[in-house]
């Protein structure tokens, strides 16, 4: 599988009152390695016609993340079908390589200029291999 992969330490602020990596950052993380991962494929051109917009998210949250924990990130991209694809990322601690989180999204490509959806082309497929 080829998949993209970036490093982040766990800030204090991610954590919550139970002193683990709140719910909701998680899911932040999710969105930002896709961004990455989006604009390391990518042109400014091609980033500036074209948009994706979140139809869903599920997110299986498998063990807890604390403070200073290094955790690696890894997404990839796949099932593209007309103006849709899934993206899936996983979320380890890199020390134990234990997977705490699992998320698949669907993403809709829309045109930024009119805002409507666009059929998902070869070439861009061909990006995310």
């Amino acid at each position: 599988m080829n998949y993209f992969k970036s490093e982040i330490t766990v800030p204090k602020t991610a954590i919550d009152n139970l002193k683990h990596v709140n719910n909701v950052v998680y899911l932040q993380w999710v969105q930002d390695v896709a961004e990455q991962h989006w604009i390391e494929r990518t042109d400014t051109a091609l980033r500036n016609k074209i948009a994706w917009v979140v139809l869903n998210h599920f997110i299986e949250y498998k063990a807890p993340a604390f403070e200073n924990d290094v955790l690696i990130m890894k997404t990839w991209v796949d099932n593209y079908s007309g103006v849709t694809s899934e993206r899936h990322t996983e979320i380890l601690r890199k020390t134990d390589q234990k997977l705490l989180v699992q998320a698949k999204t669907v993403w809709c490509m829309i045109d930024k200029e009119t805002g409507k959806p666009m059929r998902i082309t070869e070439k861009l497929i061909n990006k995310f291999p």
